[in-house]
């Protein structure tokens, strides 16, 4: 059921529209009595999600018992971090999610569907895994909270990736990544119909019928002012996800007529911290970046690649490469085979020997970029020849060079229309 639709490209929602059209939604829904919401970490501040999870906890009062961060593989949220993005919300709510131990299983999509949506790419099946609490606090409401966007695992972020992935198991999260890296990030990338969405809406309809979730669905983008709602979509189906996504993909989505010989991307250093997040500079340009040319990361709070331990050790290990040396290194290697959404982030990270990536890291060294297999250039040098408060988003020129620069790689998806 659509409970809430309502965005288009100009709007910019008002915090008191907001904060109207969720009280009336709730006011629609009837009396709940205990209630978990599930907003996106840190690394989705943007998504209005803090301030929605506000709203709620105005509205419900002390029967919004649990709040359940989707940190998927994530590290969990600072105490800093709760208080700038969620203020006003007793940090005595949150919850920290354990993708490794902290999960139940609630059914398996089987090997033979895998298989044929993935069109052969993949041949298993994969268990379907959410937090324990989902399942044992008695909950009659879940709002399930998030930015609808392009996204390099699964076409377009959100719905029901932040239910089986934010807050599920490590075999669903390595499991799902690997299908998308396997049948080609760019064969998915701001498609809101895919292998991975079709795998997680059979676990929707065959495994979480009594999961009382609602979605909550927003559209970001950019405005004259600067960030925007443009979206606000609800329901507890995929109607609100369908909606939310043509909308992304009006407002978040740059076709461009030419590819990009040199970019540049800055990744802001309170939310970009690990190449596994600050890849997005990688995924969300490759299909718009020329063969031959340049990606520029310029990654002030850069301090490490993997976000879990053991998936930082992993990385740094293989390095990032092209698909088939990776494909090969997973059959042959018993870690890899175990952690196959490092193996896909591996996929992911790489260029495939088409254009040169070159990381301008705050806190890692020459050798550790190097040896992960990224080129390497002095920080403080590259931001005083590309200075992020005097480029604007998009075409600049740079002294005799052309570039185009993006500030938030999170927040949209670039191609090249020959390349989409």
């Amino acid at each position: 059921m659509l409970y809430y639709s309502q965005g288009n490209k100009e709007k910019a929602f008002t915090a008191d529209e907001i904060k109207k059209a969720l009280f009336e939604t709730f006011d629609k829904m009837g009396e709940r009595k205990k209630v978990l919401v599930i907003p996106p970490d840190f690394t989705r501040f943007h998504s209005r999600a803090g301030e929605l999870t506000r709203y709620m906890y105005e509205y419900f009062g002390e029967r919004l018992t649990d709040v359940m961060p989707a940190l998927g593989t994530h590290v969990a949220m600072t105490d800093g971090e709760l208080e700038k993005m969620f203020a006003g919300v007793p940090k005595s709510l949150f919850r920290v999610h354990n993708w490794r131990n902290d999960v139940v299983n609630i059914g398996t999509v089987p090997a033979e569907f895998v298989r044929e949506v993935s069109e052969g790419a993949v041949d298993y099946d994969v268990p379907i895994q959410v937090n324990r609490l989902l399942k044992e606090g008695g909950f009659d409401l879940i709002l399930s909270v998030g930015q609808v966007v392009p996204h390099e695992v699964i076409g377009m972020a959100n719905y029901n990736k932040n239910v089986f992935v934010g807050v599920g198991g490590a075999e669903c999260i390595n499991k799902s990544h690997f299908i998308g890296a396997a049948y080609g990030m760019e064969r998915i990338m701001g498609r809101a119909s895919n292998p991975v969405r079709k795998v997680l809406n059979y676990a929707s309809e065959h495994f979480a019928k009594d999961l009382p979730v609602v979605y909550i669905q927003t559209v970001i983008s950019e405005g004259a002012n600067g960030l925007q709602m443009s979206g606000l979509y609800i329901g507890d189906d995929a109607e609100c996800f369908e909606q939310a996504a043509a909308l992304s993909l009006e407002t978040n989505f740059r076709m461009l007529d030419r590819e990009m010989k040199k970019a540049v991307v800055y990744l802001d250093p309170e939310e970009f911290r690990s190449t596994w997040l600050g890849n997005k500079s990688i995924y969300r340009t490759r299909m718009a970046i020329a063969d031959g040319g340049e990606l520029i990361v310029l990654a002030p709070g850069l301090s490490r690649f993997g976000e879990d331990d053991t998936n930082d050790l992993i990385i740094r290990k293989y390095g990032y490469t092209n698909t088939p040396q990776i494909l090969q290194w997973t059959k042959e290697n018993d870690d890899l085979k175990s952690n196959l959404g490092v193996a896909a982030h591996l996929i992911h990270g790489s260029s495939e020997g088409r254009f040169r990536i070159t990381y301008c890291p705050g806190r890692l060294s020459r050798e550790e970029i190097e040896r992960a297999g990224f080129r390497y250039a002095d920080l403080p040098e590259m931001l005083e020849k590309y200075d992020p408060a005097t480029l604007k988003d998009g075409w600049n020129t740079v002294g005799d060079e052309e570039i185009y620069y993006i500030s938030n790689p999170a927040l949209g998806l670039w191609a090249y229309k020959e390349r989409f």
